[in-house]
């Protein structure tokens, strides 16, 4: 692996971007972008690929520049009323392999941003399907979930206001059921993303957040 992937000139791109987000400044910019923000990150993906399938070996680090694991920059303004042409960041996400058949599969993430930059896991927005799922992984008490409350993970992402329909009121973990999303996440500064050491972080950060993945990868009737 080379020294590092991240370079002050990331964040100083995505921070340039930010304030001049149209087609003009970027298609002037694009050589930089391409040089100085995609490459380095794709470079990123396709090593720490080997690295991340001693988690699990049905994880997918994908480093094409288009349909792999790299988010496009560009922002689908459709149903938007922000037509701001381009992210302000990037996001890569290590998949579960079933991807291409199954609408929701947790994965681990990378998002990269000034000042806000974060490592997450876990499944965002499942389809109603995979949601069931992992609730009714919850209800039960499967090992998987069992092992995640152990491992005392915080777990984010939304939440109904009521318990939903088909499981007790007064379940113990009713909390959990209740989620809607179900991702933990750490912060990383952009000194830290600029150090020979951050590929060891992230995967540090990954091993930790993995009992969650597994979790929903067996809630899902997946292969860990």
């Amino acid at each position: 692996m080379p020294n590092t992937y991240f370079t002050p000139e990331v964040f100083r791109f995505l921070s340039q971007l930010k304030e001049h987000n149209d087609r003009d400044w970027f298609n002037a910019n694009k050589q930089r972008y391409e040089r100085d923000v995609r490459d380095p990150i794709l470079r990123f993906i396709g090593d720490i690929g080997p690295r991340l399938q001693k988690i699990s070996a049905r994880i997918v680090a994908d480093p094409r520049p288009s349909g792999g694991s790299l988010f496009r920059i560009y922002r689908d303004t459709r149903f938007s009323k922000d037509k701001s042409p381009y992210k302000i960041h990037l996001g890569a996400h290590f998949f579960h392999e079933s991807a291409k058949r199954a609408p929701s599969v947790p994965g681990f993430y990378l998002h990269v941003q000034p000042g806000e930059s974060f490592i997450a896991a876990g499944i965002w927005h499942p389809d109603p399907k995979a949601l069931a799922r992992v609730r009714d992984a919850i209800a039960a008490g499967s090992p998987e979930w069992k092992a995640l409350k152990k491992s005392k993970l915080p777990i984010e992402g939304g939440s109904l206001k009521r318990p939903p329909r088909g499981y007790a009121c007064d379940h113990p973990d009713m909390e959990y059921l209740k989620r809607t999303d179900f991702v933990t996440s750490a912060r990383v500064s952009d000194k830290e993303m600029c150090t020979p050491d951050f590929p060891a972080t992230f995967l540090q950060h990954c091993k930790t957040m993995s009992p969650l993945v597994k979790f929903v990868t067996r809630a899902l009737d997946l292969a860990w």
